[in-house]
């Protein structure tokens, strides 16, 4: 067996594999030569200066694995897998698990991502009270890292090319609220607004203005790389392309993580997602299959993200023509918010800093097809569980 990529996604492969009994050789493949790490604390606790590392338990030893670090996967075919060191792996089968790469912007000046924890560690050094920093995007990275520049006293401004922070995953009711908060922490979020290019000292900004800045940071999103994959017979669009096994079309090769995107039964659709929750539970799915399995990997999707002081964690998919449901005060610092189907079925919910609601909710999507009483949703004082309609 070859897993490559030696991020949680990999590292959970070779977990469950050996769990699940495979006891042949395993080879785990890593472009980065740090043993695998988490990613989700580089915004956070990394950022904020609480922890400096977010190693993963990891001894090749113990799970009798050989370990490739430093080795970027380069080229797939005739069922071997080579690396841009010149190493070659063949394999029975392959789980590709290669994560994303920052997207980056155009232009000659230097711009900084975030994504990995040399990024983190370098990013949080830089930070400093009267630091000039432009941060483009107002995701989850942005947001978070805005959150940690703000405390440490820098003045940051966010740009972001829609007309709200985030809308894309919570709709334009939940990001006016989000687009609070930025002016509440005192950050200068500029909505609306797309970026030309990096150049030395700033942004040249897409209406002819400049942006002046002592650093600059693009959280755009990220990509997988899938050039290497060109000619493998492993289909490709914007990410690796599985069904909902996790097989890709190549024989023998599966594919888990920021990399792939599943075909989900639940929700009659492929689906992408860069969460750790799908890193932690796709490779479950993958190994069985690969031992000769028939499982489905069709979860409900969840997020959660810490910005400017509040706990966020989203569950489900919800579409634009969804009821929302607000439960409590959104100005206040404790709220939530649901969505509904046109039959009166839970979609997806959004809590800011309730986490028991996203734990009753969450078993609710999981069952599939629940019709609630929304007004039972909108009370604060009534439990999630007992909105839920039986019949």
């Amino acid at each position: 067996m070859v897993v490559a990529g030696a991020g949680l996604a990999g590292l959970r492969t070779v977990e469950q594999l050996r769990d699940r009994g495979f006891g042949g050789d395993i080879t785990l493949i890593g472009a980065e030569t740090r043993p695998p790490y988490d990613r989700p604390p580089l915004s956070k606790k990394v950022m904020a200066g609480v922890i400096d590392d977010t190693s993963l338990p990891f001894d090749p030893g113990a799970l009798g694995i050989t370990a490739r670090l430093g080795e970027a996967a380069c080229a797939l075919e005739d069922g071997v897998l080579r690396t841009a060191t010149g190493g070659a792996y063949p394999f029975d089968a392959l789980v590709l698990a290669t994560g994303s790469e920052p997207v980056r912007l155009p232009g000659p000046g230097a711009q900084r991502t975030l994504r990995t924890l040399d990024d983190a560690l370098a990013l949080r050094a830089l930070l400093r009270p009267g630091l000039r920093l432009a941060i483009a995007g107002a995701g989850l990275i942005g947001a978070e890292l805005a959150t940690a520049a703000v405390a440490a006293g820098a003045h940051v401004t966010v740009v972001e090319y829609a007309p709200a922070p985030m809308l894309a995953a919570v709709g334009p009711d939940i990001a006016a609220v989000m687009t609070r908060w930025y002016a509440d922490a005192g950050v200068d979020l500029r909505l609306a607004t797309g970026v030309s290019s990096v150049q030395d000292g700033g942004l040249a900004l897409a209406d002819g203005s400049w942006l002046a800045a002592d650093e600059v940071v693009t959280a755009i999103g990220a990509r997988p790389r899938l050039d290497w994959l060109d000619g493998s017979g492993v289909h490709t669009e914007t990410c690796v392309l599985t069904t909902e096994r996790l097989e890709t079309s190549a024989p023998g090769v599966f594919a888990v993580g920021d990399c792939a995107a599943y075909l989900s039964g639940r929700y009659g659709r492929r689906l992408r997602f860069e969460h750790w929750d799908i890193a932690l539970h796709a490779p479950e799915v993958a190994a069985a299959n690969v031992l000769g399995g028939s499982e489905v990997f069709d979860p409900v999707p969840y997020f959660w993200t810490e910005q400017f002081g509040r706990m966020v964690q989203y569950a489900g998919l919800h579409s634009p023509s969804d009821r929302l449901v607000w439960r409590g005060d959104p100005a206040a610092a404790k709220f939530g918010a649901f969505w509904l189907d046109a039959d009166g079925r839970l979609t997806a919910l959004l809590a800011v800093g309730v986490p028991k609601d996203v734990v009753q909710a969450r078993r609710l999507l999981l069952a599939g097809s629940v019709a609630v009483d929304p007004d039972a949703l909108a009370d604060p004082s009534v439990p999630v569980r007992a909105a839920a309609l039986t019949g």
